[in-house]
């Protein structure tokens, strides 16, 4: 993800404010670092699945486990030993030692010389269960350290692992698929390298109807590594191959299925609005919108950052989720219990006010402004920063009747409140939303009304305390509202630039205004 931008004035110039939609929306700016760090975690977890006695029964042998007795010496040299039967119990006791959960020696093995020997039984097609307890073997020691993977890597495992994707015996298609997955998952230029031995073309074939419900959630799993990171991203050319079936897996009913669905497409759709169109012409966005009403926060999770992406997109991109019904969905998401998920729904709310006012309106007509204000009140605090974004965004670009709602629905009080926030670009957002609204004021020869409320709720006091706030950013802006807005007399037309010829905010000049005029 590229580095959060740190200029509050070079992130706000992104905006569109004169029907410029593409750039208006925040393609996760100054969220990224937070979102960086999730996916980091969540990578580490997912990329090590190693498969230890606790989980072997639901292994792809569905075997019982028994504990290995043997040494790593003697585990060595039965792998190389000449019969069959001795080197598959060696192999197998190998992989169990792998398996163990906690502190399984993995580099005592790589120092020991297994590597190279599981990846030589890799090779031998006509013993099935020989290539499938190696291909487990290196599975755990893939789920390692990255330096760990590494040494799978260089002794040549990719190759052999793909060519197992076309064998004849599922659980070793499945051990293959598995082992990739984690392979993929240490990074981009491991990723990189497992798409570029045609890996996944052959993992899509793997699924079909008579797949069994544990392998299709390896074959996910695995597809959302192929699909993760950035610096750089996959290329897209090989990845969209997935989008078909990511759009079939999203009919499956197993929540661990639809979760990496979504992951996997969450990162298709966080980039340039050309990746989002292509995803969007898979097919996906009825399925997706439906899975916003989850109750499944595993499913819910990624679900809501895939339409969250999609809506950064162009106006087109962001009326598909509209027309799907997803603002329908929103209400409940900026209730929800988990902090995470109101923040989400907050910042795709935000890109859809960066849109024009139709979509502005329909985040009207959804009833989403009274939760956004809840948010402001009560909300944790990056759930309000997100939702004082959607609401200046709404400032920057609604029409003269949606501000006035706006103001009507008891915006300004908690929105004042946040002024008093320690985080200085929180405190802009407010400050550029005020100074709209009484823009707005200004025209409809209101700004006394309006600003007199903004007093009474307590906004004059704390405008006041940011005159001597350490940012000479926000001291020079608040000098410039209270010296237009709050003082009597003329005010210096050259305290603050007309917005209009900025073009950070217009109004549409044809909305004719009722009789008696628009009253806050």
């Amino acid at each position: 993800m590229p580095a959060p931008d740190t200029n509050i004035n070079s992130r706000i110039s992104k905006f569109k404010f004169q029907g410029k939609s593409d750039e208006a929306r925040r393609k996760r700016t100054e969220v990224t670092i937070e979102m960086r760090k999730a996916n980091k975690d969540r990578q580490l977890f997912e990329k090590r699945r190693n498969i230890n006695f606790d989980d072997e029964l639901d292994s792809p042998t569905k075997e019982k486990s028994q504990i290995q007795t043997m040494s790593i010496d003697e585990i060595i040299i039965g792998m190389q030993s000449t019969d069959e039967l001795v080197q598959l119990e060696a192999t197998q006791a190998c992989r169990k030692m792998l398996s163990q959960e906690k502190n399984p020696p993995i580099n005592d093995m790589i120092e020991k010389g297994i590597i190279p020997l599981c990846i030589k039984f890799l090779g031998y097609h006509h013993r099935s269960m020989l290539q499938f307890e190696a291909c487990w073997a290196l599975t755990n020691v893939a789920s390692g350290t990255s330096e760990q993977t590494l040494v799978v890597i260089k002794h040549g495992a990719i190759v052999k692992l793909v060519e197992l994707l076309k064998s004849p015996k599922m659980n070793v298609a499945e051990q293959a698929v598995w082992a990739l997955g984690n392979i993929a998952g240490d990074g981009p230029l491991p990723r990189d390298m497992v798409l570029k031995e045609d890996a996944l073309p052959h993992i899509i074939l793997l699924l079909n109807p008579e797949t069994p419900i544990s392998f299709v959630r390896n074959i996910v799993w695995t597809l959302s590594n192929l699909c993760r990171n950035k610096n750089p991203a996959p290329p897209f050319d090989i990845v969209k191959q997935a989008l078909p079936l990511l759009n079939r897996l999203l009919s499956y009913t197993d929540k661990d299925i639809l979760a990496d669905a979504c992951w996997a497409l969450s990162y298709l759709t966080d980039g340039p609005n050309d990746k989002i169109q292509t995803v969007l012409e898979s097919g996906i966005v009825p399925k997706l919108v439906e899975l916003l009403g989850s109750s499944e926060v595993t499913v819910l999770t990624p679900a809501v950052r895939v339409v969250g992406n999609i809506v950064t997109g162009n106006d087109a991109q962001t009326d598909s989720i509209i027309a799907a019904g997803g603002l329908n969905y929103l209400s409940a998401l900026l209730l929800h219990k988990k902090f995470n998920i109101v923040k989400e729904a907050a910042w795709m709310i935000s890109n859809i006010t960066a849109g024009n006012h139709e979509q502005i309106q329909a985040v009207i007509d959804a009833g989403l402004i009274p939760p956004l204000i809840q948010i402001l009140s009560t909300g944790d605090f990056k759930s309000q920063k997100e939702a004082a974004w959607a609401i200046t965004n709404l400032t920057s670009g609604g029409t003269v009747p949606q501000l006035v709602y706006l103001v009507k629905s008891g915006l300004l009080a908690p929105f004042c409140n946040l002024l008093e926030s320690k985080d200085w670009k929180c405190v802009n957002v407010v400050l550029d939303g005020l100074v709209h609204i009484l823009n707005v004021a200004e025209k409809m020869e209101e700004v006394d009304k309006v600003a007199l409320m903004i007093e009474e709720v307590g906004g004059l006091d704390k405008l006041e305390a940011l005159q001597t706030h350490k940012n000479e950013e926000i001291y020079e802006k608040t000098l410039a509202i209270i010296d237009k807005f709050f003082c009597e007399g003329e005010s210096d037309p050259n305290v603050l630039p007309s917005t209009n010829e900025e073009g950070q905010l217009e109004f549409q000049a044809s909305i004719a205004t009722p009789q008696g005029g628009f009253q806050f």
